[in-house]
């Protein structure tokens, strides 16, 4: 059966490209076909890293926006150690599982061993086009509780603790990688590093700089920015760190969004009058811990991961779905990729 009657299927195609893919998976299975076919253009999707409820596993999944399912990734084996969220000598706290999306790809970055040690020596990344895991180059000193974010086409680490604990060279420190053709590289240091070293932070990609706030929620802290450029590291303007109050992520590296995780408000930064204004208001951001930003949405990990939020921000008004953890598990943080290539879903 043609895709439309009358027309050779590669026209065909060539017309149907340009429809939401949510409308052609309606409509009829040659069309359902056709969305997930290798030729069509891949839609985002929402990856995530879920845990148990008593934290005794945690795995990546990912989750089809169009047909509504969850997909497993493939056990990334090339963990040395499993990967830890809680320790019974910290029975009150998780343990940060710190990963980042860039190129495409999911990149896991650092995290904790059984003995409180970091537990990559290399980052691990996940190609969603051809569904494996492979490493990155060596880190020059593995970390944990550390800074990671991302401008363009390169990796950021900055501060943290590694395997002898803290101090105060690795603590200053910050490292670039290139993950198209490079290696591991030194950057500028920060001045007051031991101060951003307390817990695992984002540091926001954003119109070609880093910024980095050091500690999360609405306590007193402290804010810089790292120039790509230029190489250097300054103090974040006062309005950027007086509204940085929740889990915060950049729309295209161009528009920072922000949770405020007590009033329950997704915030947007206007950098010419250095203030934040508000977007939405919704009861279940309350308590946020993560968020992720990519095409036109905000998918925000909600209070004890039970649930993600997604606002579409181009929306007028913003319009909001939200996405359940399968099964029993719960969600500790989320992405946004282009869908895993897979078979057609009839």
């Amino acid at each position: 059966m043609p895709l439309l009657t009358g027309l050779p299927d590669d026209i065909a195609q060539e017309i149907l490209y340009r429809v939401t893919p949510s409308l052609l998976y309606s409509v009829s299975h040659s069309w359902r076909n056709l969305i997930y076919s290798p030729s069509f253009p891949p839609f985002l999707s929402l990856y995530a890293l879920l845990s148990s409820n008593d934290n005794s596993l945690v795995q990546f999944l990912s989750f089809d926006p169009i047909s509504s399912t969850w997909s497993s990734l493939p056990d990334p084996h090339l963990l040395h150690s499993p990967l830890v969220l809680r320790h019974p000598s910290f029975i009150a706290r998780n343990f940060p599982i710190q990963s980042i999306s860039i190129a495409d790809r999911l990149v896991l970055l650092a995290a904790t061993t059984h003995h409180l040690f970091p537990a990559l020596s290399h980052p691990l990344i996940f190609n969603p086009f051809t569904k494996t895991w492979h490493h990155g180059p060596s880190f020059s000193t593995p970390r944990r509780w550390c800074a990671t974010g991302s401008v363009g086409n390169s990796v950021y680490l900055a501060s943290g603790v590694g395997s002898s604990g803290y101090t105060q060279d690795l603590a200053q420190s910050a490292e670039k990688w290139n993950v198209l053709n490079g290696t591991w590289e030194k950057v500028a240091s920060l001045k007051h590093g031991g101060r951003f070293s307390r817990e695992a932070v984002e540091a926001v990609g954003w119109r070609g700089k880093l910024c980095v706030v050091n500690v999360k929620g609405n306590v007193v802290k402290e804010g810089v920015v790292y120039d790509v450029e230029k190489d250097t590291w300054q103090e974040m303007a006062e309005g950027m760190l007086i509204g940085w109050n929740g889990p915060t992520a950049a729309m295209d590296e161009d528009v920072i969004y922000n949770v405020d995780e007590v009033k329950g408000i997704l915030m947007r930064y206007d950098s010419e009058r250095d203030l934040w204004e508000s977007v939405v208001e919704y009861d279940e951001l309350k308590g946020a811990v993560q968020i992720a930003a990519r095409g036109g949405k905000v998918c925000v990990v909600c209070g004890g991961g039970g649930s993600v939020v997604v606002v579409d921000v181009v929306a007028r008004p913003c319009k909001i779905m939200v996405v359940d953890p399968p099964g029993d598990m719960k969600f500790v943080s989320v992405h946004v990729l282009p869908r895993t290539s897979h078979e057609s879903k009839i």
